[in-house]
């Protein structure tokens, strides 16, 4: 039976991710900073497994519980919003650390048994912010393009023991709590002599633009990934994200 690995299974696209490969009876190992079964529907082919991506030791355990896996699924991670100038050079730390190298923590973690069984998976899930750059998600924007260029070399050391590497780059979702989070962890959030450039950016900005996000799509970009050979290797999801992607293609 097939068997993946999802990261940031709590909310937002690994949630709907873990849900649609259990809908299609896959067995996945559901992993979150705090475990909580109550989020899925019960089923025996369902594992939620304690993971934080920023501690080798979290890691380790959490790699080892899940077994033998045929996917992995990198979509943990968090947002940081504000001006370069507002933000501490320790919170963009603390963002690179989640997003991006938990993202080749976790892959380092998994690929000794995929090189072994000679097949695999890996899903990295990115942000349409890479295609159309945005305003006020400078540290962001970067921390998920050094994951696209990250797995974009790393398909060519993994493709000769029968490893793929997709990237899913989902656009902007107002379904999920993104852009709340983004503004909480900004810390000084934005510096006085950006404010009044800050509030017209942010009013110019549709608050419900008339293409988004939603979970599902990201939930089905992956499950292209991970079960059809011949996928691409970027793939949008979602209507703003094809778009985008369409446009820079």
């Amino acid at each position: 039976m097939n068997k993946i690995l999802i990261t940031g299974s709590s909310s937002g696209f690994g949630l709907e991710t873990a849900r649609y490969f259990l809908d299609r009876d896959w067995t996945v190992v559901a992993t979150m900073r705090a475990p909580r079964a109550d989020v899925l529907p019960a089923s025996e082919r369902l594992r939620v497994i304690a993971l934080d991506v920023t501690d080798a030791a979290s890691i380790a355990r959490a790699v080892e519980e899940a077994g033998p896996i045929d996917a992995l699924v990198n979509n943990a991670g968090a947002g940081l919003m504000g001006a370069l100038e507002g933000v501490s050079i320790d919170a963009m730390r603390q963002l690179f650390e989640l997003n991006t190298f938990g993202t080749m923590a976790m892959t380092q973690a998994v690929l000794p048994a995929f090189r072994t069984q000679g097949s695999g998976v890996i899903v990295n899930v990115s942000s349409a912010v890479t295609l159309k750059p945005l305003p006020m998600l400078s540290a962001y924007t970067a921390s998920k393009a050094a994951v696209e260029a990250f797995s974009e070399d790393l398909t060519l050391e993994v493709e000769p023991f029968g490893v793929r590497v997709r990237l899913v780059i989902p656009g902007r979702a107002p379904e999920t709590s993104f852009s709340a989070t983004a503004r909480a962890r900004s810390q000084n959030g934005i510096p006085e002599a950006y404010a009044a450039w800050a509030k017209q950016v942010f009013s110019a900005a549709p608050q419900q633009p008339a293409e988004v996000t939603m979970a599902a799509d990201v939930a089905e970009a992956v499950w292209q990934a991970v079960t059809d050979a011949s996928s691409p290797f970027r793939i949008p999801a979602g209507a703003d994200a094809v778009t985008l992607a369409a446009k820079v293609a």
